[in-house]
């Protein structure tokens, strides 16, 4: 969420007029995270909102680099009417992006459109200007549903759909047309749009291919997981699609392995302004996780999961000390137990996967 206070202290910051019904200017969000730890730089280089994170990127080396972008990148001024809150970044501050060496940005959320059609159109045009490949929205309804595709060495590709649910707060409004912008976005979350969704992957798909299906889906707070979206992840998992990528949450949900492949229901913010916002202390959306998934692409069934907990401290990732990494393993280690998931924290302070899916 690289919008409104991120965007502020960066490079190149956008006009800070908010449209929100108590926050105006989008300088308050800096001023009130310098309350609770102290002063934040501005102008930063296009790396320190990533700050340690670069670090563990680096020492994992990831294939591939996916984020859900939960804001639009435009100069674009006038807000979409009736909607509380709206995101933007400055398009020239793309380079805190490209930092981190992102592939795919998943845009089927509820902030891309936050500036209308043509906040989206220059989103879009941003991120293909440097080569990051956009997914789950377009200009026109084909466009919106196809996926973004990483190619790898030995003829393997990683291939990303990116769709949008309507329980996420995304308008209904925002669904891309046959001569409208918008984003992908499901009608429900049944079996049907479900086979709907499997059979645009079984005509893809290709032996060795990795297909993630990165959803928007849900509420923002708590660890409860609807049953309906337990049932969407299933009847997905069940079919061609190897890893299901949920966000919208602002805190990491449940993880869950169904028949050997993986189903991430939230996996929460990683870099926002919520610091030193009041309100859902008990969720701690200070501390945030960085999802390293390994996944063996002939069968598409999970190897191993690693999550490094890390925690934004002045706008900037930092590693979690080993209370904070506790309390993040703590919670979620009980949240994904219901579902058979068995976590553990290693001698280096990450969240690591022991067991899951029993009868796989």
């Amino acid at each position: 969420m690289t919008g409104r206070g991120i965007d502020q202290i960066l490079e190149h910051p956008g006009d800070p007029a908010l449209h929100e019904p108590y926050v105006r200017d989008a300088r308050d969000y800096v001023s009130i995270a310098e309350r609770v730890n102290g002063p934040v730089a501005r102008r930063v280089s296009a790396s320190y909102v990533w700050g340690a994170g670069l670090d563990v990127l680096a020492r994992q080396t990831p294939d591939v680099r996916i984020i859900n972008l939960e804001t639009s990148l435009t100069r674009a001024d006038r807000p979409w009417p009736g909607k509380g809150i709206h995101y933007r970044m400055h398009p020239q501050n793309i380079a805190c992006l490209t930092a981190a060496g992102v592939d795919v940005c998943v845009l089927a959320n509820n902030h891309v459109l936050d500036y209308g059609t043509a906040g989206l159109i220059e989103t879009l045009d941003t991120l293909r200007h440097v080569k990051i490949r956009p997914a789950g929205a377009g200009l026109t309804t084909l466009e919106a549903e196809a996926p973004a595709i990483v190619h790898l060495p030995g003829d393997r590709r990683v291939i990303v759909f990116g769709v949008g649910s309507e329980t996420s707060g995304i308008p209904g409004s925002w669904a891309a047309r046959t001569t409208r912008p918008g984003v992908w976005l499901l009608p429900d979350l049944s079996a049907r749009s479900a086979d709907a969704l499997l059979d645009r992957v079984a005509r893809l798909k290709r032996r060795g291919d990795v297909v993630i299906i990165s959803l928007h889906w849900g509420t923002n707070w708590g660890y409860d997981v609807p049953d309906e979206i337990v049932a969407f992840a299933h009847r997905l998992l069940d079919g061609d699609v190897d890893l299901v990528h949920g966000h919208s949450s602002h805190h990491p949900r449940p993880i869950e392995i169904h028949r050997g492949k993986l189903a991430l229901y939230g996996c929460g913010d990683l870099i926002h302004d919520y610091e030193g916002i009041s309100g859902y202390e008990e969720y701690r959306n200070d501390l945030v996780l960085m999802y390293f998934p390994t996944l063996d692409p002939t069968t598409g069934r999970l190897v191993s999961l690693r999550m490094t907990p890390m925690r934004v401290r002045r706008l900037q990732l930092t590693r979690a000390d080993a209370a904070e990494a506790e309390w993040l393993y703590g919670s979620l280690a009980a949240a994904s137990a219901p579902f058979g998931t068995r976590l553990s924290l290693s001698g280096d302070l990450e969240i690591v996967l022991e067991r899951g899916d029993p009868d796989a």
